[in-house]
């Protein structure tokens, strides 16, 4: 058993997850990524393990599977922290295809947060955008603007989505 701390990545074969998992594992964590490839590449796992000398360990698997997630949860104790980057980010897609975006972006978030809550993790990052703001009132945004109606089906996803983590903390 490793004295390291633990922690899961979801999105960690994407390119803002994949860099996350270098970093984290370059500070001296181990790993553990959840991804279901479809904007990503599994031999980026491989990149990885070049790059740190170590690969995190890899699950194949869509977060919108909430007993799949359960089963994760289960052979998965003892992580120390989430950092959540799997979600379908395209706003023109989004508008498209919203229905796609509340199914992946919402349903992976609350099985995600059941996983989170029901195996008493503490510590988790959510990775929004500032699409939450709307059309911003003055550039750059910071966290402080107001918050104003999404303009695609993508801002609102993380609009609820941060809806959701504030009424679950």
């Amino acid at each position: 058993m490793s004295d390291k701390k633990k922690i899961l990545v979801t999105g960690g074969s994407g390119y803002i997850g994949s860099h996350t998992c270098v970093a984290l594992m370059e500070a001296g964590y181990d790993v553990v990524v959840i991804d279901n490839l479809s904007n990503s590449e599994p031999w980026v796992m491989d990149r990885i393990g070049e790059i740190c000398g170590r690969r995190p360990e890899f699950c194949e698997m869509d977060l919108q599977d909430r007993e799949g997630v359960r089963k994760f949860f289960s052979d998965h104790k003892g992580l120390d922290g989430v950092i959540h980057f799997a979600a379908s980010k395209a706003v023109g897609d989004s508008v498209a295809n919203p229905l796609k975006y509340y199914r992946n972006n919402l349903g992976s978030l609350v099985n995600l947060l059941e996983g989170v809550l029901e195996n008493g993790i503490r510590s988790m990052v959510f990775s929004s955008s500032c699409t939450v703001y709307g059309q911003p009132d003055e550039l750059p945004v910071t966290e402080d603007a107001p918050i104003k109606r999404a303009e695609s089906p993508y801002g609102n996803t993380k609009q609820i989505s941060e809806e959701i983590l504030a009424d679950t903390q």
